[in-house]
């Protein structure tokens, strides 16, 4: 299961306006940039760069991949355009590494959604029993 289309940037138009318009959080491995969008209800939306100073065709599909897979899994505020720019040293990085950097700069951005509650685990009762 992949990220939707409909969850993708797709013009260069959109690319231009979050780079633009937004503000950019660097990372080790990556360059986060974030626009908010003026209605907070419209669904979050994502874009991949990878140019080749990154490497070979194969390592720039692997990458953007990666990256939708993390941007996937990580519940984020709704109402956001952002764009993932792959830096040179990124193929090096394991899938760990880049998630976790990716995560850096969303906190950095504000742009994660609160985690849900924990339900705390039932009480148990602790009765003494003396024989």
């Amino acid at each position: 299961m992949g990220l939707p289309t409909s969850s993708r940037l797709r013009s260069t138009t959109e690319f231009s306006l979050v780079r633009t318009k937004g503000t950019s959080f660097p990372a080790r491995f990556l360059v986060f940039s974030v626009l908010k969008l003026d209605e907070p209800d419209t669904p979050t939306r994502f874009g991949f760069i990878t140019s080749k100073k990154v490497g070979g065709a194969v390592q720039r599909v692997r990458l953007r991949r990666q990256f939708r897979e993390i941007a996937r899994l990580n519940p984020l505020k709704s109402g956001y355009w952002i764009v993932t720019i792959a830096r040179w040293r990124a193929p090096q990085a394991s899938f760990e590494e880049l998630k976790q950097d990716w995560l850096k700069a969303a906190r950095r951005a504000r742009v994660l959604a609160p985690a849900p509650a924990a339900e705390s685990p039932p009480a148990t009762s602790s009765s003494s029993s003396s024989s």
